[in-house]
């Protein structure tokens, strides 16, 4: 064992002899060797080895002195000290053994921040930010404000840089930037994801690799619900990669028609009717089959083609109701999801009046859809101006997604909240799971006092259905029903669904 390290050194300290500041010592050496015999290389060699050991000791000191450099023009170093001091752990990692790590961290929902409060408060809030995050973070880390709400973190090299000890700085640091922040005497309370890399999993060995890595990863984190951490790996760096792929697909894909609306059906849980169906966007695409909008949706709004994706399906939708009136098949309405930005669109109302004309519907016949999250955004005009246009023109306004945001009683009803939809949180295992059944009766509860209708989403099996339909729930949509279908589909399953309805006169219903 003894031997073993002894080798291990010896073995060290040659391949120290062979760096540069080293090598350039041999040609003086030799030359004294030449001129001045053995004494005269011996002293060479006294007097240059201290100078080349401190050639290196200074080439590493300006290497660590990166992660101590602090931007003159503001508060926080900007993105290329943030990769440069990337690079110097790399070159120093060989001879010190020590790793680094970049870390992005940057705010979930900064869109709702300034709607809420303000371009000022916000940009106050970031500033805050900064400081807060200075911080957290150690006196060799650098920090960088990058673009929009985000900053990114390269970590000073360490020898235990871990998964773990990654982890716990990004728990940390998210941790901070969840405290209350004081704005204008105002108190606001934001949350952040964090992504990060490692500078050995790395796809390439550089920092701007790392630094971008680390972007990614957040950006996995932040799809994944607020607060999240996420490590960068491999998967996440081929999901970006066939996201990247949709986004150059995607405008040729809306112009060719290969994103169309699926359909799928609302039925009463008092007679089993159909009472509508829902619009959904499917991407046919012709490699990778049948693509939900959690695969797509994010492509299409970075490319700025939200409201022509809504257009499409709004088309799609109404010729849809009008193919079914002339088949003789009863369908009262169609749901159609309305995006944030779609609702922010001053000339909505109008141009929704137009489409109904063109396809000759009355307004009742489309039920606009809102998140609850949209609802309380009660501070935008436009939205407020919009849904209450929409609902004195006499759309239906559907709460989609109850329960998950922050919708008073005063929004559904300045709103004209015709029904609520039930998130499929609540609804699944509402048949064996009591507390599910608490929080499910408590909304029908209150909605029946409301005067509001319920539709329970993501209903998917039997059992759900009958519990729903005991409880007072009045429509009911998921796949116990049926998944949504093309709309060549549509005409076949309605039919099958009527036949069987009146091949069973006994079925229960539900008094009025």
């Amino acid at each position: 064992m003894v031997r073993q390290e002894i080798a291990a050194v010896l073995h060290r300290e040659s391949l120290r002899l062979l760096r540069p500041e080293f090598l350039a010592l041999y040609p003086a050496l030799a030359l004294a060797l030449l001129w001045f015999g053995p004494k005269g290389a011996i002293i060479t060699a006294v007097a240059g080895v201290p100078l080349a050991l401190l050639a290196q000791n200074r080439r590493t000191a300006t290497a660590e002195a990166a992660f101590d450099a602090r931007d003159t023009e503001g508060p926080v170093p900007p993105r290329n000290l943030v990769i440069a001091a990337l690079d110097r752990a790399y070159e120093t990692q060989e001879d010190t053994g020590r790793s680094s790590a970049c870390l992005v961290i940057g705010l979930d929902d900064p869109q709702k921040l300034i709607e809420t409060y303000g371009h000022d408060a916000y940009d106050k809030t970031l500033a805050k930010l900064g400081e807060r995050l200075s911080g957290v973070v150690r006196e060799r880390d650098v920090l960088g404000r990058i673009d929009g709400p985000r900053f990114a973190i390269a970590l000073a090299p360490a020898r235990r840089m871990d998964l773990e000890a990654v982890i716990q700085i990004a728990g940390r640091l998210k941790a901070a930037v969840g405290e209350p922040f004081s704005i204008d005497a105002m108190t606001v309370y934001v949350s952040a994801s964090v992504g990060f890399c490692l500078t050995g999993r790395a796809p390439e060995r550089n920092g701007t690799s790392v630094y971008e890595a680390a972007g990614l990863a957040y950006e996995d984190a932040r799809r994944n619900g607020p607060g999240g951490i996420r490590a960068f790996s491999a998967d996440i760096a081929r999901a970006a990669t066939e996201r990247d792929e949709l986004r150059d697909q995607v405008e040729v894909a809306l112009e060719n028609g290969e994103i169309v609306a699926y359909f799928q059906p609302q039925l009463s849980t008092d007679t089993g009717d159909v009472v509508g169906f829902e619009a959904l966007a499917r991407w046919q695409h012709p490699q990778r089959g049948v693509l939900t909008p959690g695969d797509f949706l994010p492509a299409i709004l970075s490319a700025g083609l939200g409201e022509r994706l809504g257009e499409i399906i709004l088309g799609q939708s109404l010729a849809a109701l009008c193919g079914w009136d002339r088949a003789a098949l009863r369908v009262p309405a169609i749901s159609v999801n309305f995006s944030g930005p779609e609702l922010r669109n001053p000339n909505l109302a109008a141009k929704l009046k137009w489409e109904l004309d063109r396809f000759d519907l009355t307004p009742d016949r489309l039920t606009v859809e809102i998140l609850e999250s949209v609802v309380a955004e009660t501070d935008n005009d436009v939205i407020v101006h919009n849904i209450t246009a929409l609902a004195k023109l006499g759309c239906g306004i559907d709460l989609d997604d109850f329960g998950t945001g922050h919708a008073s009683l005063t929004s559904i009803r300045r709103f004209a909240v015709g029904r609520i939809k039930i998130d499929r949180s609540y609804v699944t295992r509402v048949d064996t799971d009591q507390s599910q059944q608490r929080m499910v009766a408590a909304i029908l509860s209150m909605a029946e006092r409301l005067g509001i209708q319920t539709l329970a989403e993501g209903v998917e099996t039997i059992g759900e259905h009958a519990l729903l339909a005991q409880l007072g729930c009045t429509h009911v949509q998921g796949f116990a029903i049926a998944r949504p279908m093309p709309l060549a589909a549509t005409e076949d399953w309605q039919r099958k669904h009527r036949a069987k309805l009146e091949a069973t006169p006994g079925l229960a219903r539900r008094a009025g």
